[in-house]
């Protein structure tokens, strides 16, 4: 797959994976995030399953994700990165919809 295409590939996973976590969210919820904010939360997400050694992981199926852990995560690289201020609570459904989109990729 040229470089070109892998880009595009990626973009348009990111594009659906946004548009079911924003179906996903509960109207409450849901009414917090811009859609700049779940393209963020896409990559905070993946920078936290680098940096915990989940995509290292010998067995990728039996990885366990602690979503308290990763929206903490995700909570604290937003206000350092001065992206927002969110609850975690909040940033939880956003990770429970992340899994739930990779539930429906496989």
């Amino acid at each position: 797959m040229s470089e070109l295409n892998e880009e595009l590939f990626f973009a348009e996973e990111d594009r659906q994976a946004v548009a079911f976590i924003q179906n996903y969210l509960p109207q409450e919820i849901k009414a917090k995030f811009t859609e700049d904010d779940l393209y963020y939360f896409l990559d905070a997400f993946a920078e936290y399953c680098e940096t915990s050694g989940l995509v290292d992981s010998e067995d990728d199926d039996e990885a366990e994700i602690d979503i308290d852990d990763a929206a903490a995560f995700m909570v604290r690289q937003a206000e350092k990165e001065h992206i927002g201020m969110f609850d975690a609570e909040d940033v939880r459904w956003v990770v429970d919809g992340q899994l739930e989109f990779w539930e429906t990729q496989e």
